[in-house]
């Protein structure tokens, strides 16, 4: 499989997410819906990582999917936040914008990891 997961830049950009809804949750006092969210963005990074580890392409591809369902779950706590005013609605458009740009990358690696899997 080569190179290390922090070579993925669909680690590197789930990283920044992570850290920047940190920042935006810094102050938020719903505690149940921010430590719903800041576990579903680390959990992006988190299993990009630990499937890269697991020297196995099908394993590899398990745990993208888990990302991509992290992420999933992520925009959705997003919309509902935007609802009760966590977020001011430019934050929500662009943390979706991500979310949505990090899905496609997870689903494109793992075609690309299908394609080379089948040769």
């Amino acid at each position: 499989m080569g190179s290390s997961f922090e070579d993925l830049e669909v680690w590197k950009k789930s990283c920044r997410l992570a850290v920047r809804l940190y920042q935006l949750l810094k102050e938020c006092r719903d505690y149940g819906m921010k430590d719903q969210m800041l576990r579903a963005s680390v959990s992006i990074a988190s299993n990009i990582a630990e499937g890269s580890e697991r020297n196995s392409i099908p394993d590899f591809q398990r745990f993208l999917n888990i990302s991509k369902g992290s992420a999933a779950e992520l925009r959705t706590q997003v919309y509902i936040s935007s609802e009760v005013d966590i977020f001011s609605k430019k934050d929500v458009k662009e943390l979706i914008s991500e979310l949505k740009s990090i899905s496609k990358m997870l689903r494109a690696l793992s075609n690309a990891l299908n394609k080379n899997h089948k040769k």
